[in-house]
């Protein structure tokens, strides 16, 4: 599987941004879609998630702002963020996990700038 993340860049505080992330190869074996985020000298988090099946969760930092959506028909998994803080700011990573649940799989990053 592979993963293209696209739609960082520079957002406004209290504005918004989607990233996309369009997968390629055996999506039909991921059993979960989810975004991260790291910031220089800190773990990499989970932002978001959503399963096959359409569940999803978020971090209690981004629940009411954050919304992460696939569209199958694209293979293509979005998160929209509302309501940007400064503190939004980082390298965001979209990641697929395979059925296998030990096999996962990331894209490039993109970088993303909450700044006034």
């Amino acid at each position: 599987v592979q993963l293209q993340a696209s739609g960082g860049g520079l957002g406004h505080p209290r504005g918004s941004l989607r990233l996309s992330c369009a997968a390629s190869g055996s999506t039909n074996s991921i059993n979960r879609w989810g975004w991260y985020r790291q910031v220089p000298g800190k773990q990499r988090e989970l932002v978001a998630s959503i399963t096959k099946y359409g569940s999803t969760d978020y971090a209690d930092s981004v629940k009411g702002r954050f919304t992460i959506s696939r569209d199958s028909a694209k293979n293509t998994v979005y998160l929209q963020m509302n309501s940007l803080h400064p503190e939004d700011s980082a390298v965001y990573y979209c990641n697929a996990q395979h059925r296998d649940l030990f096999t996962a799989y990331w894209g490039q990053g993109t970088q993303v700038t909450v700044s006034s």
